[in-house]
């Protein structure tokens, strides 16, 4: 887990896939946390990529670092209900506590995958696998 998220961490941008029907979506997240043993990501219930998940759970996220190296994370998304999930996320990145303030707060969740399968490929074709 520790690999993964310095992975994440250090090369700052990564996409997450969803799928809406047959039609694949990617999107930039900046910021993953590891609570309760699980990689996590956070996101507004009101926004595309969350109600997505709701009727499909599976999805991948892919990074890439300067060297080429890339990881994909793939897996079930599940929502965490939980209040200490989404102070972690407050404490990790200062804007989001504003972004979500008020009656915004409301629609700020957490996600985590469940089980889900990382891959750290390098140009030489090679590849290291996980299970988190």
């Amino acid at each position: 887990m520790q690999k993964v998220l310095k992975f994440l961490k250090d090369n700052e941008v990564f996409y997450l896939a969803t799928a809406d029907g047959d039609q694949p979506h990617l999107r930039p997240f900046g910021v993953a946390v590891e609570y309760g043993g699980k990689l996590c990501l956070c996101t507004g219930r009101n926004k595309n990529v969350f109600l997505q998940l709701q009727k499909n759970p599976k999805a991948e996220i892919c990074a890439t670092a300067k060297d080429g190296t890339f990881l994909r994370v793939s897996g079930v998304l599940k929502e965490v209900h939980d209040d200490d999930a989404k102070e972690k996320f407050f404490a990790a990145v200062s804007d989001l506590k504003d972004r979500y303030s008020g009656d915004a707060r409301a629609a700020f969740t957490v996600i985590a995958f469940d089980n889900p399968d990382a891959v750290f490929s390098k140009p030489d074709g090679s590849a290291e696998r996980y299970s988190l």
